[in-house]
């Protein structure tokens, strides 16, 4: 295992700030329980289709396993395809609220995407979203017989291991490799940085947290491994990187995962980004520091395709 700080850069305070400054308005007007679900993820669709495109990458409407999606080709694509589950605390966020960053990651790693609309809480609560997740990912990988990378970020990035596991468990096919940004792996809240980091991270906090994981658990304790996967068994997953910052709230959900992944075999590499707040790729291009981790993901994928 390899578990890396990436310093933060010199001369970036000003861009730093500002991005904090749009991950606490992104935090009170989508993530907090205050506003309500129909709300917050208009507010988030809204935002999706306001942050800049990378140039190359066509986007169609589409569905896989029978969820709604969006399919991202950019120029020059190999052999291969990308998952992406939107993050979002399980009752918020779609394929929209993610589409520059799921393009961005497309172009950046010469593959074709699929970003997929999975059924939300308290509508839907837990199963019903890794269910989603398992039938999207058998039909990509039925039709696509290259390497499958799945990715997710902070609920998605639960649910893509969720879904892994769900997979393995049956006997089936899974994933090449799993991309988790921020991962939400423990609804019990249990980890040290819940309350370590409550202060730093300017985009999530306990209080958000809580509320989310009851609508999803809809009656589970937070240490089911189907709802939790860091309480799951972790042997026979596939490659996995782990981007997190090191002032958010679920880094020890992060870095309690590599931890486990490794004592079971599995190949994994977690990087710690100093200064920086859950899901900060998502505000790529505006700050460096998310293009950045793109980049580095990029060259993992490559090794993984490889």
């Amino acid at each position: 295992m390899t578990i890396e700080t990436i310093p933060a850069r010199k001369g970036l305070r000003m861009r730093s700030l500002l991005g904090r400054r749009m991950a606490r308005k992104a935090g009170r007007s989508s993530l907090s329980p205050a506003t309500s679900a129909e709300h917050a993820r208009a507010r988030m669709d809204k935002a999706g289709r306001q942050l800049p495109m990378p140039k190359g990458v066509e986007v169609a409407r589409t569905e896989i396993g029978g969820c709604d999606a969006l399919a991202f080709a950019p120029e020059n694509a190999r052999k291969g395809v990308l998952i992406y589950l939107h993050g979002g605390g399980y009752s918020r966020g779609s394929a929209l609220s993610h589409r520059a960053l799921v393009a961005r990651m497309a172009s950046a790693f010469s593959l074709n995407a699929v970003s997929v609309n999975y059924r939300m809480a308290p509508e839907h609560p837990c199963p019903a979203a890794i269910e989603d997740a398992v039938a999207a990912i058998e039909a990509a990988m039925e039709d696509e017989k290259g390497p499958v990378i799945l990715g997710g970020d902070s609920a998605g990035g639960g649910l893509a291991l969720s879904a892994t596991i769900r997979l393995r468990d049956a006997g089936k096919r899974i994933p090449d490799a799993l991309y988790l940004l921020s991962p939400w792996t423990d609804l019990s809240m249990s980890g040290e940085s819940v309350a370590a980091k409550a202060m730093r991270d300017p985009m999530l906090n306990p209080g958000y947290l809580g509320a989310g994981g009851e609508l999803y658990l809809g009656g589970r304790p937070g240490t089911d491994p189907e709802a939790s996967p860091l309480f799951a068994e972790m042997n026979g997953l596939p490659p996995t990187l782990i981007q997190v910052g090191s002032d958010e709230i679920l880094l020890s959900d992060s870095t309690r995962l590599a931890e486990k992944l490794e004592a079971a075999g599995v190949p994994v590499d977690c990087e710690i980004w100093e200064g920086m707040w859950h899901d900060f790729q998502i505000f790529s291009p505006l700050i460096p520091e998310a293009d950045w981790a793109i980049d580095r993901a990029r060259v993992w994928v490559e090794l993984q395709l490889a």
